[in-house]
């Protein structure tokens, strides 16, 4: 992806799009004949654009999409993992991961726009970003376990972490299906909007205004941070803030402030 310009647009094999609008990469979903289930090729794909993205100093803010009309993403392709044998899901195993991880060690703050079915392991992509938008169309859950399986791909640590350990229990164990206005207010999204996609790239831009080092030393300390006692936390702050003190960045934005203009990050 060239940051010369200012709108581009990549495909990742045949199912995973990033497109580029300055600063902020759209990082699309495009198996519309399948509604997105994750099928082993698609799961390469998505890896392979998160690494690419990832290296990409000049991708402030990553914004998760899908370019059906009716999901998100329904989850693991389960056509696909009905035709493997026991040694072939296991060989497989790998590849579902790194698509899932992926997403989740993006440097970068990340945000789902969820717009229609969001389910299994298409919850779990979006429970790997920072921030989950969502419109009225939203229905979101976790039911692996109403197939025999659990939520692999993430959900039983972010899960919890998100809304708690009893409701995300209450949640995995019935396999119920959550709709928008629910989901809002049990935390399982964070914003209801009219357009999920509009709104999550208008939360972006602002998003992207701010300063890419900053932006990505905070994600990493809160990440890094969260789960441990707020002395070691602290310490892991005290690092993030040592790592950003004494860039270009932190210097052009403290003379902007004074001069009164916008900052010119130089990234760096």
């Amino acid at each position: 992806m060239s940051a010369q310009s200012e709108q581009s647009e990549q495909r990742f094999g045949e199912f995973v799009v990033v497109r580029r609008d300055g600063h902020v990469a759209e990082l699309v979903l495009d198996r519309p004949k399948a509604m997105n289930a994750v099928s082993s090729e698609m799961a390469r794909s998505l890896a392979a654009a998160c690494e690419a993205l990832a290296a990409d100093a000049s991708a402030r803010v990553t914004v998760l999409t899908s370019s059906h009309d009716r999901a998100f993403c329904v989850g693991a392709d389960l056509k696909e993992r009905n035709s493997f044998t026991d040694a072939e899901l296991v060989r497989q195993r790998p590849t579902a991961r790194a698509a899932y991880t992926g997403v989740l060690d993006l440097p970068m703050p990340t945000v789902a726009a969820v717009h229609g079915f969001a389910l299994g392991g298409g919850y779990e992509l979006a429970l790997a970003c920072d921030v989950i938008v969502a419109d009225a169309t939203a229905v979101v859950g976790l039911p692996e376990v109403s197939v025999g399986v659990i939520p692999g791909g993430g959900g039983t640590q972010l899960l919890p972490r998100r809304v708690g350990a009893a409701r995300a229990a209450e949640l995995v164990f019935t396999a119920r299906r959550v709709e928008a206005a629910e989901a809002r207010e049990l935390g399982l999204v964070d914003v209801l909007a009219e357009d999920a996609r509009t709104a999550a790239l208008e939360l972006a831009g602002r998003m992207a205004a701010n300063s890419p080092v900053g932006l990505r030393a905070a994600k990493k300390a809160m990440r890094l941070g969260h789960g441990l006692d707020l002395r070691a936390g602290l310490e892991v702050e005290d690092a993030a803030w040592r790592s950003v003190a004494f860039s270009g960045d932190r210097a052009e934005g403290v003379a902007a402030f004074n001069e009164k203009r916008k900052p010119q990050w130089p990234g760096e």
